[in-house]
């Protein structure tokens, strides 16, 4: 599955998906130059110790340029590795006219914290998040494969998208929230491929973040 959102310098929310337009949340100041990541999380399961996994692979087109991670793997959650990159092209010396890209590629996403509540296992095969950038436009997609444990999504898949994770009696466990999007209205975009945010019936408390990433018309 892949989605592809853009946005024009100067005209807010120009999207190039149909139904796009719902459920974009405005920001406050403008999105990075480019950056991209992996995926992070941060949870508690009843009196367990906090999970926290910091920002996994980031790039930034400051630098660093490239990144990597291993698999990192706690109670309920393996993230299984990937890497990054965040690069900056001139395609105009004359008027140091740059193209940006920020790019992060993951693997083998497994989120097994819900097993005990009796939900599902949740895994994710392959995923990517990119961003590119020009002077005049930015434009950003997702993609992943191999996933269970989500059910079926539509096709497209709206921005903010809510899949409700429930026990086999409909009891809200979690929320699945694709294709977030952060369009502060200068042409900048930022897009986290998926939140899963945890109900009161997990007894979990927190956040796991899969795929974030965000540029900035160049200069």
């Amino acid at each position: 599955m892949r989605i592809t959102i853009a946005s024009r310098a100067g005209l807010v929310g120009t999207l190039l998906l149909v139904g796009l337009g719902v459920g974009v949340s405005p920001a406050a100041a403008s999105n990075p130059a480019g950056v991209a990541s992996l995926g992070s999380a941060a949870f508690t399961k009843g009196s367990a110790t906090p999970i926290s996994i910091a920002s996994l692979g980031e790039c930034a087109v400051e630098g660093p340029t490239t990144n990597s991670s291993g698999v990192v793997s706690k109670t309920g959650i393996t993230f299984g590795g990937g890497t990054s990159t965040c690069t900056t092209t001139v395609v105009d010396p004359a008027n140091d006219v740059t193209t940006t890209k920020s790019e992060a590629k993951g693997n083998d996403f497994e989120l097994s914290a819900l097993v005990t509540s009796r939900g599902p296992r949740i895994k994710i095969r392959t995923y990517a998040v990119s961003c590119s950038a020009t002077q005049n436009t930015t434009n950003a997609t997702w993609t992943y494969g191999g996933a269970t444990g989500l059910g079926t999504l539509p096709s497209p898949v709206p921005v903010g998208y809510v899949k409700p994770i429930t026990k086999s009696d409909g009891t809200l466990l979690a929320e699945a929230i694709f294709n977030e999007q952060t369009l502060p209205g200068d042409g900048s975009i930022g897009l986290t491929m998926l939140r899963i945010k945890f109900a009161p019936a997990s007894n979990i408390t927190g956040e796991v973040i899969l795929g974030r990433t965000a540029c900035s018309p160049t200069p």
